[in-house]
């Protein structure tokens, strides 16, 4: 049931633009279209923009292309950890079915959470027989989640309750930035939403709902919007986003030939039938939410000296953000002999960034970012 204040905001929405290369029944962004209105710009330029106070969501990075080299390793990885994945997805989709039954829709956070969103998607229609909605939504450290978004979704489907989903932990600073949007949004607006938060990895062992607790690469997180449905990474700027907007991204048709992101979906879906007949290998994750994450994260910033805790960015899904997105100075890895670092070393290698063995982390990698005058977190 909508509240008066959303029955408002609703009715002055339009409909979200229509974006982005997976298929309207995988999954519908409701985001503005904003290929036009925005023009990126490289590392350097925007890590001095962020570290003087301009917030990252209001810039847009270079996409990084990759080589051939990369490319390689990334389809290597997605061999080696199609069924893995695919398990991480039975066990989320399980845990879901279980925890929130079948009246809900499922809510990505765009960019990483839409392609994890899509495989729960499909595993729960392959599994349950069920066919849910989904949609993928902004949510902006520092901003919030999109309410007008949130607004729409709830008016589409005001008996579904929403179930949020990601691709894996960092710090854990999403989920709680999650959970503070989700009680702002019941202050503002008298309706009260679950921030239960389900994610395929979480290394920072800071949500109950996750495939694994392991930092392993989900190789989704090896490229950019060429396996995220060819969409960029969420805008919220007061010029272009207004105040009946929905927060934008750019969509790079241009790149058609080379996307990869139903491929991607594709082979974690074949191994459906695989997983899902193995009763012994889709189990529920029962150890409990202990946060060491962020008892790592204190370790590091101790130990390196590190004054701002957003300038450290562990975990494999971060760390490689880092290298495709940020000026880091140096990479910590738990070992150099694990095989899910050989998109890492390559990426610091190409950059020219220091990689330090760190073994006290429970994480497998950690950047860190070079620090500035000032930090916007990111």
């Amino acid at each position: 049931m909508l509240s008066e204040k959303q029955e408002i905001i609703a009715k002055r929405l339009i409909q979200p633009d229509k974006i982005g290369s997976y298929s309207p029944n995988d999954v519908v962004f409701v985001l503005k279209d904003i290929s036009d209105l925005i023009k990126e710009q490289g590392n350097e330029e925007r890590e001095q923009a962020i570290q003087s106070g301009i917030h990252y969501s209001e810039m847009l990075p270079i996409e990084y292309h990759p080589s051939e080299e990369y490319l390689n390793i990334f389809y290597e990885a997605l061999e080696a950890s199609a069924c893995k994945v695919a398990n991480a997805v039975g066990v989320v989709a399980g845990q879901i079915m279980r925890n929130r039954g079948r009246n809900i829709v499922l809510v990505s956070l765009a960019r990483a959470g839409t392609p994890i969103g899509i495989l729960i998607k499909r595993f729960i229609k392959f599994k349950y027989f069920l066919d849910l909605k989904h949609y993928s939504i902004s949510i902006i450290r520092g901003k919030g989640i999109d309410e007008n978004a949130i607004a729409w979704i709830t008016k589409n489907h005001p008996e579904l309750e929403i179930q949020f989903i990601d691709g894996w932990t960092g710090k854990g600073m999403i989920k709680s930035v999650l959970e503070d949007a989700c009680e702002k949004f019941f202050q503002q607006y008298g309706v009260r939403l679950n921030p239960d938060l389900a994610v395929l990895a979480d290394p920072a062992h800071c949500v109950s709902t996750c495939g694994t607790r392991e930092d392993f690469l989900i190789p989704s997180a090896c490229l950019n919007s060429t396996i995220s449905g060819l969409v960029s990474r969420t805008v919220c700027r007061e010029d272009i986003i207004g105040r009946n907007d929905f927060h934008g991204a750019k969509y790079y048709s241009e790149w058609k030939d080379i996307d990869l992101s139903n491929f991607f979906l594709d082979k974690i879906t074949a191994c459906f039938p695989e997983i899902l007949f193995a009763d012994s290998t889709i189990k529920k994750t029962n150890e409990p939410v202990s946060r060491s994450g962020a008892r790592d994260v204190a370790m590091i910033q101790k130990d390196f000296n590190i004054s701002d805790i957003n300038l450290i960015k562990p975990g494999v899904g971060e760390t490689t953000r880092v290298l495709l997105r940020r000026v880091p100075w140096k990479i910590l890895v738990n070992s150099m002999d694990n095989p899910n670092l050989k998109h890492i070393l390559l990426l610091a290698g190409d950059r020219g960034v220091e990689v330090e063995v760190y073994d006290k982390m429970t994480y497998t990698c950690c950047g860190l970012i070079k620090s500035g005058r000032k930090q916007a977190a990111e």
